[in-house]
């Protein structure tokens, strides 16, 4: 799950124990996948059917997560020196915070709230730190400080700030590590397995549904979600397997990484299923706000016609303004699906750089589709975080901060940075996820078959192992 680096990351496929019944035909609906015990002869059909799968759908579609490789020859040549230090550091920091929230989502649920308590407390401080290391990566990329010393010195403070967030983690490691019993902790993970399995399923339908409802813009953030939890949940499937098998054979060392990878798997798939769910909200929310926010910005206007401008010389803005309404409202009326936080998003622009903020419906709106627009990009980076750049962490840490301050302006501005990040981080997705050719399956050091899907799935590109995870970074 973590990088430290922009390099994309190498996945192992399950290895031989994985069960035949997760070597299923295209199509086959999470909710079928069982825990494999035996079967020890399906590696070649796994992982056939992972890397098979996954090339036809690179081939067919424009979105990231396709088959991973080299960057592109016409990549741009890495940062190098203090920079490149600062990106590194800003990476590996955040990726280890998301992997530590994932790890305490485990626990908590097993153990209960009262036993993560003192881990929640270091993750919360670590957060601190990053967010303002993010902050000053922020203002550096605005040109802030300018002269070329103080610039070289809040390059050391960024690297700084996320060495102390490491040592945040790092004070409660040992202590989270004995929490990771896997003897305790796997039937835990596998029935996590089993229900995230079946929501699956039910997000499919969900999504079905809503594309059905609303124009295709308005479920584009979410499109691939369903097809990628089937692929973290295949390599859950396998890597629950090992783990089983390594507690049977007296390995706790191997059961607690193949089942920290498992962990780290089903997290990323319950983002994804949960993000269909968000998405959904968010769109029936925004679709009744829509008319009241169309008339207060229609009535705001016409205030602001009355008491501002001179009926003989329109000003291009408020012209502007008029345009996009009238157009919202045509596209209401004809009643065809449309895009509702799309629409919103149209009415708070055109109304902005006008309106006083008064009007209680557009600070509403304008806060709604930013945080849709967070959210997103949160999820897109948490997701793929093995391919995504400290640009995009930077822009989305900066739209998060933004929406902490809830003022009307700071929520535009987050709503622009959040599509931005979300935009550079799909780019980045792009760059070392769909190289000009698919990379073939290989045999990796400790015998598994290794298929690579774009830097997002847990795993170590030398061994087939776990990454390093969130606590203990080891």
């Amino acid at each position: 799950m973590t990088s430290v680096s922009d390099a994309p990351v190498a996945i192992t496929a399950p290895a031989p124990a994985a069960s035949a019944a997760v070597a299923q035909e295209d199509g086959t609906s999470a909710a079928d996948l069982v825990l494999p015990l035996v079967a020890v002869g399906a590696v070649g059909a796994v992982a056939g059917y992972g890397y098979i799968r996954r090339v036809r759908r690179a081939r067919e579609r424009t979105t990231p997560g396709g088959v991973s490789g080299p960057p592109a020859a016409s990549a741009a040549p890495p940062l190098a020196g203090p920079d490149a230090a600062a990106c590194e550091a800003l990476v590996h920091a955040d990726d280890r915070l998301r992997a530590a929230r994932a790890e305490l989502g485990f626990a908590r649920g097993l153990l209960g709230p009262q036993a993560v308590v003192p881990f929640e407390r270091a993750l919360r401080d670590a957060e601190g730190e990053l967010a303002a290391a993010f902050r000053m990566r922020q203002r550096y990329d605005e040109g802030v400080p300018e002269e070329e010393a103080a610039r070289r010195h809040a390059l050391a403070g960024m690297v700084g700030r996320c060495e102390e967030a490491g040592r945040r983690l790092d004070s409660v490691a040992a202590d989270f590590a004995e929490l990771r019993d896997p003897v305790g902790t796997l039937p835990f993970a596998e029935a996590r397995f089993r229900e995230l399995a079946g929501r699956t399923g039910v997000a499919q339908a969900l999504l079905a549904d809503l594309a059905r409802r609303y124009a295709p813009t308005a479920t584009t953030s979410v499109a691939g979600n369903v097809e990628q939890a089937k692929d973290r949940l295949l390599f859950a499937t396998a890597r629950l397997n090992l783990a089983r098998q390594a507690i049977d054979s007296g390995q706790p060392e191997n059961a607690a990484r193949q089942l920290r990878a498992a962990e780290a798997a089903v997290a990323q798939a319950s983002v994804f299923v949960e993000g269909v769910g968000r998405v959904a909200a968010e769109l029936r929310d925004a679709e009744e706000t829509v008319p009241a926010a169309l008339t207060g910005a229609e009535a705001e206007l016409a205030t602001i016609r009355r008491h501002t401008f001179r009926r003989d010389e329109p000003h291009p803005r408020l012209l502007n303004a008029d345009a996009v309404l009238a157009s919202v409202r045509q596209e209401l009326t004809s009643k065809q699906p449309y895009d509702p936080l799309g629409v919103l998003r149209r009415i708070v622009r055109a109304t902005a750089p006008l309106a006083s903020g008064r009007a209680g419906v557009l600070p509403v709106a304008a806060l709604s589709v930013a945080r849709a627009a967070t959210a997103s990009a949160d999820d897109f980076v948490t997701t793929h975080r093995g391919a995504v750049g400290a640009t995009a962490r930077t822009r989305l840490a900066e739209a998060q901060r933004l929406l902490a301050t809830g003022t009307s302006a700071d929520t535009e501005h987050a709503d622009e940075l959040a599509l931005e990040a979300r935009q550079l981080a799909e780019q980045d997705v792009r760059l070392h996820g769909n190289p000009v050719g698919p990379r073939p399956a290989t045999a990796d050091a400790d015998g598994t078959v290794g298929a690579v899907i774009g830097g997002i799935l847990p795993g170590d590109a030398s061994d087939g192992g776990p990454p390093p995870g969130g606590f203990s970074d080891s």
